[in-house]
């Protein structure tokens, strides 16, 4: 056995298909591997958080609470491991302060061992009180560095954030490259600098996007990463991680070598191959091939997908090209924000509107309006003064944290879903989705929720559907609409097909 051998975390359970299903994976499909995944001796399992938690009300018509319960029934032993989106925690506006430690209190009691934190726009305000809260719970805070690029990016100023995150309590640090941006060799440098300086444990994620994903596994191994994350290779590459098994394979024989058995992870890749053909493709997001243009447009592959669907629904889809060219330039208006949910939201939003409309900031959404008033947090750089004057005129932008700005709202929830709450997870559920988790609810007490065990399947529509066609990255030619999009909710613009972060 290697006397530094590399551990794995499998994002299968969350991430893996979040990217390239649509997270429309059921707890009844995960169920029946769970006891080999179980057996592989992962560092962990992301399994929950991101848009797992909507969309199992939503989509799967099943409790994301008791995923949580009947999987740790199954793996006691494995550390679960779930998404935050810090003070946002799973939605795509900040949450009241009591609502987080709420939210981190049933979280940890159900059975999530490690809380990988992050904020979109890596303001460490945004982020300390549910630091805090995971730390009272006894839970693993995993504080995470959102990886971009601009001006006003770097590994030093990457590195000086991991440091402050370890001031705060971290306890492990995440390099978070959502948008597949950092190559190979950059995060090897990463990774030695916060290693060598700040001194806490890391693990390394990203996604197979432009391609060099595992050779960016490898350099951040060979830097000292402590946990890289991978994805078994039925539901891995393209917006995915990379193949656990490659990874495994690659470190056999050398001293950071897993100790993974790759014929357990084979036979678990096989039952995944047959979850993923269930689908039937009707959720996949189409991009194929490698991309290295995201080091241009700097997009997540689920924005990508996101994108396409917004455009063919407002039949524009031949202008897929000049969104991706837009998009960009609305990133540098508003001070260079890393495109992560939700302001890859409220960015690629944006950009369709300036498109669409012919003019740039002709349609301004409210997010963009809240943005630029430090509702979200404080942005890496300074927004362009012309565009902070189209959207709030000569109003002065808060400077505090913004959850201070925040009323407390559990009593409140409490109080308006009343009886249809069976338990503080049923409020909880309210408090973060409103209309979410009142749809789920009524149906739960009119005895039509999916149980828990049971497998949900979706195939693909009858041919011609809007819904069975996937996201191709090449849009299109087709008719476009004369009228003036209207600026759509956030909600909808990222929920759209279950595609968050």
């Amino acid at each position: 056995m290697s006397s530094k051998p590399l551990q794995i975390c499998d994002t299968i359970l969350r991430d893996a298909h979040q990217s390239l299903l649509a997270t429309r994976m059921s707890t009844g499909s995960m169920l029946p591997i769970a006891a080999k995944l179980e057996s592989v001796g992962y560092a962990a399992l992301e399994m929950w958080g991101g848009a797992t938690f909507d969309s199992a009300m939503r989509f799967l018509k099943e409790d994301p609470w008791e995923r949580i319960r009947v999987l740790k029934e199954v793996m006691p032993t494995t550390p679960f491991q779930m998404l935050l989106r810090g003070q946002n925690i799973l939605g795509y506006r900040h949450y009241p302060d009591d609502i987080v430690a709420k939210f981190v209190e049933l979280a940890v009691k159900n059975g999530i061992d490690r809380f990988r934190i992050f904020d979109a726009l890596n303001d460490p305000r945004n982020m300390a009180w549910a630091m805090r809260n995971v730390k009272e719970q006894g839970g693993h805070v995993q504080a995470s560095i959102s990886y971009t690029l601009s001006p006003v990016h770097n590994n030093r100023v990457f590195i000086d954030l991991a440091q402050k995150l370890k001031d705060m309590g971290a306890d492990s640090i995440c390099v978070k490259d959502m948008a597949a941006l950092c190559t190979p060799y950059v995060a090897y440098d990463l990774v030695k600098g916060i290693k060598e300086e700040v001194g806490l444990p890391v693990q390394y994620h990203t996604h197979d996007t432009a391609g060099y994903a595992l050779a960016a596994l490898v350099k951040a191994a060979e830097a000292g990463a402590d946990i890289v994350d991978t994805a078994i290779s039925a539901l891995a590459g393209g917006t995915a991680q990379p193949p656990t098994e490659a990874i495994v394979a690659t470190f056999q024989g050398t001293e950071r070598d897993t100790g993974l058995d790759l014929n357990l992870l084979s036979e678990i890749a096989s039952y995944f191959k047959t979850i993923r053909s269930q689908h039937l493709g009707r959720f996949e997001t189409g991009i194929t091939t490698a991309d290295v243009r995201v080091l241009m447009y700097q997009i997540p592959g689920g924005m990508l997908s996101n994108l396409v669907n917004q455009l063919r629904e407002q039949g524009a889809a031949d202008r897929y090209e000049d969104v991706l060219k837009e998009v960009p330039r609305v990133r540098e208006d508003l001070g260079y924000p890393p495109l992560v949910t939700p302001s890859s939201q409220i960015v690629g939003t944006q950009a369709v509107l300036n498109v669409l409309t012919g003019e740039r900031y002709k349609v301004i959404p409210q997010e963009i309006k809240d943005y630029c008033r430090g509702l979200y947090g404080r942005p890496p750089a300074e927004i362009n003064p012309e565009v902070m004057k189209k959207a709030i005129g000569d109003e002065e932008p808060i400077t505090g944290r913004p959850a201070d700005y925040l009323d407390p709202a559990w009593e409140k929830a409490k109080a308006e879903i009343g009886d249809l709450a069976e338990s503080e997870e049923d409020i909880m559920s309210y408090a973060l989705f409103p209309q979410q988790a009142r749809d789920f609810l009524e149906l739960r007490k009119q005895g039509l929720a999916v149980p828990i065990q049971e497998p949900r399947v979706f195939p693909a529509q009858e041919p011609g559907t809007a819904e069975s066609k996937p996201s191709t990255g090449v849009a299109p030619v087709v008719r476009r609409s004369k009228r003036v999009p209207k600026a759509p909710s956030l909600w909808k613009v990222s929920q759209r097909l279950g595609r968050g972060l």
